[in-house]
């Protein structure tokens, strides 16, 4: 018993600087990691309860059975055995892999303003129609590592997610390409935005951007994103409402310090 204790120590111990020496994500590799998960379809093998907190599972597909059961018991489920749910977020953070399934917890919650009805007389509907009675309701899932999260591709994080999520063989993203048409399809390939895409072939192509811009300009709406940081190229990709209606690229900081860049207009 004596030398069983004394090895605990250095087990803990050597756990530690495993995690230690581990390489940490690049930016790149989170970037592909993100994509690779984004908007991908799985098929529930277990309850998923709803929970304001993400639902815990170690990289063995292993969960606190106890802690699921008493959040599905507080919140009710948020999705049954066989149901088809979607990665809606992903986010990385120190020691976890936080994925948001169907919009996340507040995602059943009804707006202000759809608790609004108007008519005439007896006769009233609420003003915004997109109220279904069996609207999907989310939840979230977090991936632990108990250290830094080491470079993974995302095809590793499903098969880790196997015992509870079942992703098809072949993504939703790989499906919904074959679908578009084929300048899109060769523009997503290439990684690039072009004019007449909407925002979900944008993101397929270039990922999230690094932030949004909005600007009424005319009476129009318009809303830019942004991808890139000097120095380097900066892709501006202009939407009006869900379609793209200009891209435009440019070059900053290159052996300068770049000065800070505006939307283009």
């Amino acid at each position: 018993m004596l030398r069983r204790a004394r090895l605990i120590p250095l087990i803990v111990s050597s756990a530690g600087l495993l995690f230690a020496d581990s390489p940490k994500l690049t930016t790149d590799q989170r970037i592909e990691l993100i994509r690779g998960l984004s908007a991908e379809y799985a098929t529930v093998r277990v309850e998923l309860p709803r929970s304001p907190k993400p639902l815990g599972v170690d990289t063995g597909g292993g969960y606190d059975k106890k802690a699921w059961q008493a959040a599905g018991n507080q919140f009710g489920p948020a999705a049954r055995v066989g149901d088809l749910v979607r990665l809606t977020s992903v986010a990385i953070e120190d020691d976890r892999l936080v994925l948001q399934i169907n919009g996340g917890f507040n995602s059943g919650k009804k707006k202000w303003y759809q608790r609004i009805q108007v008519g005439v007389g007896s006769q009233t509907r609420p003003i915004s129609q997109a109220d279904q009675p069996n609207a999907a309701v989310g939840t979230a899932i977090a991936l632990l590592f108990h250290g830094p999260v080491p470079p993974l591709r995302a095809d590793q994080i499903k098969k880790m997610l196997a015992p509870i999520l079942e992703f098809e063989k072949r993504s939703a993203a790989e499906t919904h390409l074959e679908s578009l048409p084929p300048e899109i399809q060769q523009a997503v390939k290439e990684q690039r935005a072009i004019e007449g895409m909407d925002r979900d072939q944008v993101i397929l192509a270039l990922g999230l951007p690094v932030r949004k811009i909005r600007e009424t300009k005319n009476g129009v709406e318009l809303e830019d994103w942004i991808y890139g940081a000097p120095p380097g190229k900066i892709t501006f990709v202009t939407f009006d409402g869900n379609k793209v209606v200009k891209v435009k690229e440019a070059y900053a900081g290159l052996g300068t310090q770049a000065p800070r860049l505006e939307s283009p207009r």
